[in-house]
């Protein structure tokens, strides 16, 4: 049974594939539907939309579609407005809102295997021998700091994914659940110009910094960067070499599950 979270998160996880970012935002349910979640009550539901419409808004012709949506913009100005949310959530409503205010200029295009080497993308939740980290990076001031944080991460080993907001100097970084978060920060300080601290909520529900040590750990290096780590695998041992996975949403599937999250979105919304 599908419900709010399930449905914006299925549609993150589609959205985190470049080739999925037209379809979905050229849907008649979809955007509009994202549109209505913005409003929503949960801070998760909030949180994962923001996310969403960030991965869509990184498809140039999907900007003007976005930004003239009914309630886009509305929504993304309250947001950022109100006093009760969290630092990520107001931070990415931020991020997504300047995003659509700016003039639509064309972007040179790199290969797609140079944008497989440098992604920043969810991996779907449903990979158990994973856990995800979120880092507080001092230093990640420009695209050169977050592309110096980028390449070190390929190189560590149990890698799978991350997604850097910017206007918070986050990253969240989705590991293999044996894999120490201090390599994490030990890979990130041999840059020389950044560091890491790992961001938890505390017992009253507030988030606190973490002091991670990055000297003395050893970092398991990746000896050659393939294109994706699987999302299932056999055992630890095995495919360690990969780094970077593909989400759940294949190609061959993502129609007809766009298809249902559309038709879930129409009967919520509009029936």
């Amino acid at each position: 049974m599908m419900d709010a979270l399930s449905v914006v998160c299925q549609l993150r996880d589609l959205a985190s594939e470049p080739q999925n970012r037209a379809v979905i935002v050229q849907d008649q349910g979809c955007l509009p539907g994202l549109v209505l979640f913005l409003d929503h009550q949960k801070p998760e539901v909030l949180l994962a939309t923001l996310q969403t419409l960030r991965y869509l808004a990184e498809l140039p012709p999907n900007v003007p579609i976005m930004k003239n949506e009914l309630g886009m913009m509305v929504s993304l100005e309250n947001l950022i407005q109100r006093g009760d949310l969290s630092l990520d959530i107001t931070a990415l409503a931020k991020e997504v809102y300047g995003i659509l205010r700016e003039p639509v200029n064309p972007t040179p295009r790199t290969p797609e295997r140079e944008r497989r080497r440098k992604p920043q993308f969810f991996i779907n939740s449903t990979n158990k021998k994973a856990k995800s980290v979120t880092l507080h990076i001092q230093g990640l001031e420009s695209t050169h700091q977050r592309s110096l944080c980028e390449e070190a991460l390929l190189k560590v080993k149990g890698v799978i994914s991350f997604t850097f907001q910017m206007a918070s100097k986050r990253c969240t970084v989705r590991i293999r659940s044996d894999l120490p978060t201090e390599s994490l920060a030990t890979a990130i300080a041999s840059t020389n110009v950044l560091s890491a601290q790992q961001v938890v909520k505390n017992e009253a529900g507030e988030e606190v910094y973490i002091p991670l040590k990055s000297s003395g750990v050893q970092v398991p290096q990746n000896s050659a960067l393939p294109d994706y780590l699987p999302e299932e695998e056999e055992s630890p041992e095995r495919e360690v070499d990969r780094a970077i996975s593909r989400t759940a949403a294949k190609e061959d599937s993502s129609g007809s599950w766009l298809n249902a999250a559309a038709g879930f979105l129409t009967k919520t919304f509009y029936w």
